[in-house]
């Protein structure tokens, strides 16, 4: 994830909407019981974290196909392995 969007993203006041979400009673009600004991205040705030998980998990999967599909792309295009690994490190160093 980019610094901006990761700032962005740790912005407490940054602007929110309401869903309305259909799910399993008994969902719910295991979320109500496992929110405490994992340190939440209820389980809204268990599903968003839940949610948020997923979330990043899916987003860096994506940035690392973009990555990769560019890195394939630059081979195909003649750029050395060397370069590629190089600036890499440029990247990952900032």
């Amino acid at each position: 994830m980019k610094v901006e969007q990761l700032k962005k993203r740790l912005d407490k006041n940054r602007p929110m909407t309401s869903i309305t979400l259909r799910m399993p009673i008994d969902v719910v009600e295991d979320m109500k019981r496992v929110a405490p004991q994992l340190g939440f205040s209820g389980y809204q705030a268990l599903l968003k974290a839940y949610v948020g998980q997923g979330l990043r998990k899916d987003m860096e999967k994506l940035d690392n196909n973009n990555v990769t599909a560019l890195i394939n792309s630059l081979k195909k295009h003649g750029v050395s392995e060397n370069i590629i690994n190089e600036a890499l490190a440029d990247v990952a160093h900032g």
